[in-house]
């Protein structure tokens, strides 16, 4: 039996679960049409990456930032190249302007991320430190960053892509120089700078149930059971409607739910080979609306947040050649199909 949150009725439930392949219309004649309004009163927060150049330079961007989502996700200026660029030197400006602009606009910060093995600073290498100060440096490094933001940050990504498609723990810098503990350390510390913070792992390819899946339940629950503060399992959500849609997606949630920790679409975009046409459009249509209804339908799943609206700041065309429309948007801020799916789905949940 699926489990519904608080609020989400029987009526409510019976239309998410019908959405299917069609595309919700948009509603003719509605008031307030943004997906914020829409996400209103469901229990699900709707979020974005931000790109902070486009922030400050791209009139229209920063308005459809403001109207279309509760929550912001930085898409770079968190990371530990981005705040540390030079060892002891810590950078916060462009940080903080995307915690004022989100306090000047109501909105909640998802904080991305303290743990990764990429994007690290230049200067972090296994050549310069012994194990015992790349231990010192990590705790270091989320003390501080956490502690800056403390009472500003919603919730952290604490720890980012830690495993490999088959379950196995990911070879990184911190695993060859820490060993697996430091996965729980790294929610200990965050848990000390902040105790206020959700705090979440995070991985693509997480959203279906598959050894890697298996591999973070099981994690996830032995964390837990020894104490450690993990809070959120955290599903990446790029798909490629080329490869499929994850079908079992809401029971991959639902287990996670059951465990008690809070779930989130992190970093959501449905890509396909391009061109672009009518049914590969339906198709994106669906892969957004499959993730946010498997949201919905559970109990503690807290945000939605895709991973930039435009395609006029999209990443994906400059890391898959040939692949792009990611988006709910095209490059002129007009709403796809996938937008509509989108509103409409949290609209239906409302009611």
């Amino acid at each position: 039996m699926i489990s519904v949150r608080t609020g989400l009725g029987a009526a409510a439930l019976a239309a998410l679960t019908a959405i299917g392949m069609a595309t919700v219309p948009t509603a003719a004649g509605a008031n307030d049409t943004g997906l914020r309004a829409a996400a209103r009163g469901t229990g699900t927060k709707i979020g974005t990456a931000v790109d902070m150049a486009a922030l400050a330079d791209d009139a229209p961007y920063a308005a459809a930032v403001a109207r279309e989502f509760d929550t912001v996700t930085p898409e770079n200026v968190m990371k530990w190249e981005a705040v540390e660029p030079t060892q002891g030197t810590y950078d916060w400006g462009p940080a903080d302007d995307l915690v004022r602009v989100a306090r000047r606009n109501g909105q909640a910060v998802r904080g991305h991320t303290l743990v990764w093995h990429s994007q690290n600073p230049a200067w972090l290498t296994e050549a310069n430190f012994t194990k015992e100060q790349l231990r010192a440096l990590l705790r270091k490094h989320i003390f501080d960053e956490v502690g800056h933001f403390k009472g500003r940050v919603w919730a952290w990504d604490v720890v980012n892509e830690a495993l490999n498609e088959d379950g196995t723990l990911r070879d990184t810098i911190w695993l060859r120089a820490l060993g697996p503990g430091y996965l729980a350390d790294a929610f200990r510390w965050a848990h000390q700078a902040d105790p206020g913070a959700l705090l979440f792992i995070n991985d693509y390819n997480a959203e279906w149930i598959s050894p890697k899946t298996d591999a973070y339940y099981a994690l996830v629950k032995s964390l837990r059971a020894q104490g450690v503060p993990v809070q959120g399992y955290g599903m990446q959500g790029h798909l490629g409607i080329q490869y499929g849609l994850p079908g079992d997606v809401l029971e991959n949630v639902r287990r996670f739910d059951a465990l008690g920790v809070k779930t989130a679409f992190t970093e959501v975009d449905v890509r396909m080979i391009l061109p672009a046409d009518s049914t590969k459009v339906q198709a994106q249509a669906e892969g957004f609306g499959l993730m946010l209804r498997a949201c919905l339908l559970v109990r503690n799943c807290v945000s939605y947040t895709v991973w930039g609206f435009t395609d006029k700041y999209s990443w994906v065309p400059g890391v898959f050649t040939g692949e792009g429309s990611a988006t709910l948007m095209d490059e002129q801020f007009t709403p796809k199909p996938a937008y509509d799916t989108v509103r409409e789905t949290f609209a239906l949940a409302r009611h």
